[in-house]
Parts: structure tokens; C-alpha cells; sequence
């Protein structure tokens, strides 16, 4: 039987890394959903982002961590489609809305990401999304128009659960796909960043947690040598 640690890094452990740094060849999956103004990243509003951080529990099975969630002030000049409005409910007028700016939003998710990269020795975050180029083209656009310099997630590099979804469940809608890994989805609470990315969450870990963590894979991941971190 395969013995693997817990969550964090272990003294038995030679390497020192926590086994999640090997489940992904050193990189630790954070699931990031965000509502939006519209579909354009360079000129369209972030109104609300979460973020999920990843953890592996001492079977090898994959859960959620640490949840973070900031409602959004859109940043000066930002587009934001009446739909977009009327789809998602959001009020961006709201008293008790509490938004800030997206760089501060960015900032905290990103601090809390880094330190989980420390805690666990992954070298690099991945975006995990459903429809994921769509959140990480938004957080990319989002560091580029704050300048800001430590991104801790890979630019272009993404674990999609649409993807993951229609191959496990033969689903590619999210509310769809948690149905048949019967997870439940309350069509109500839909649209909003703090459900979604939870609900995606959990879809991840189904998805993942079919195919074991087994010691060959984790020889496999520490056998292959990584890459530039910009280029895959």
C-alpha cells in the first residue's frame, strides 16, 4: 500500500516537498472563478473573483483548501454590459457590497497563493477554471493593468473542468457536470464567483480523485525534469 504524507512537508520526506507538489509535476492547482462585465478582458469590469486553493489529504485524495472572495470595484473606464448586470444579479451599487480595488483583490489572492507554494514547495500555481482561458485571460489583463510583478500563476498554462467534465461525465456545462458526479447545484446560486468556483472545486476533485495517486505516478512526476516555467 502506498504510503503517502499529509498536507504539509513532512521530515521523512528527503525532498522536503508536500505530495501535492508531485501530483502536478510541481505545480499546485488553484481553482479562480470571477464575474465579469462582459467578455472582453482588456475593457470589461471584475465585479467579483474567488480562488480556491488545492490541498491533498494523507490518502493521496484531492479537496479544498483555503477559500478566498472579494466583490470588485470596476477600474476606471470599465465597461460593463447591462446583461452582464441582469445575468449574474450583481448590484455594483450595493451599500453593503464592501468592493475593493482589483489590484488589492489580485494581491490578496496572490499572497495567499504564494504561501501556499512555500508551505507545500510547488514552484509555480495553475489556473483551474471551467472555461478557463476566460478567468485566467481576465486575471492576466487584470496584472498587466496593475502592474503588478509577482504573479504567482503560470501565463498560459490551465487545467479546464469543461474539459475535464465532458471527458469524466460526458458533460461540459458546469451545472450539468456536477449533476452527474452528483454533486449538488442550486441553479439559484449560480453566477455568483464564491458558488461557482466552489462548485467547480469540487468537480476538480472529482475528476482527479478517478485516477489514484499512486507511487508509480509520483516516481513518474519526480523523473521528468521541469521545464521553464514560461514554457510549459
Amino acid at each position: 500500500m502506498d504510503s503517502l504524507a499529509g498536507l504539509g512537508r513532512q521530515p521523512g520526506m528527503s525532498d522536503e516537498k508536500a505530495p501535492i507538489a508531485h501530483r502536478f509535476r510541481g505545480f499546485l492547482p488553484v481553482v479562480v472563478d470571477l464575474e465579469t462585465g462582459g467578455f472582453n478582458a482588456r475593457t470589461d469590469a471584475i465585479l467579483e473573483i474567488s480562488a480556491v486553493l488545492m490541498a491533498m489529504d494523507e490518502k493521496g485524495k484531492m479537496r479544498l483548501g483555503e477559500q478566498l472572495f472579494h466583490n470588485v470595484e470596476p477600474f476606471p473606464g470599465a465597461n460593463i454590459e447591462a446583461s452582464a448586470l441582469e445575468f449574474t444579479g450583481i448590484k455594483i451599487d450595493h451599500p453593503l457590497r464592501a468592493a475593493v480595488s482589483e489590484g488589492d483583490a489580485l494581491r490578496d489572492i496572490f499572497g495567499a497563493v504564494r504561501r501556499e507554494l512555500k508551505r507545500t514547495g510547488c514552484h509555480r500555481a495553475v489556473l483551474v477554471g471551467h472555461n478557463a482561458s476566460f478567468d485566467l485571460g481576465f486575471v492576466n489583463a487584470a496584472v498587466e493593468r496593475n502592474n503588478i510583478k509577482r504573479n504567482p500563476f503560470h501565463p498560459f498554462s490551465s487545467f479546464d473542468t469543461a474539459t475535464l467534465g465532458g471527458v469524466a461525465f460526458g458533460q461540459t456545462v458546469l451545472a450539468r457536470a456536477c449533476d452527474a458526479a452528483g454533486i449538488g447545484f442550486n441553479a439559484s446560486e449560480a453566477h455568483s464567483a464564491l458558488y461557482d468556483c466552489e462548485k467547480t472545486a469540487h468537480l476538480f476533485c472529482e475528476v482527479v480523485n478517478r485516477w489514484p495517486y499512486t507511487e508509480a505516478v509520483r516516481r513518474n512526476a519526480q523523473d521528468e525534469p521541469l521545464l521553464d516555467e514560461e514554457n510549459g
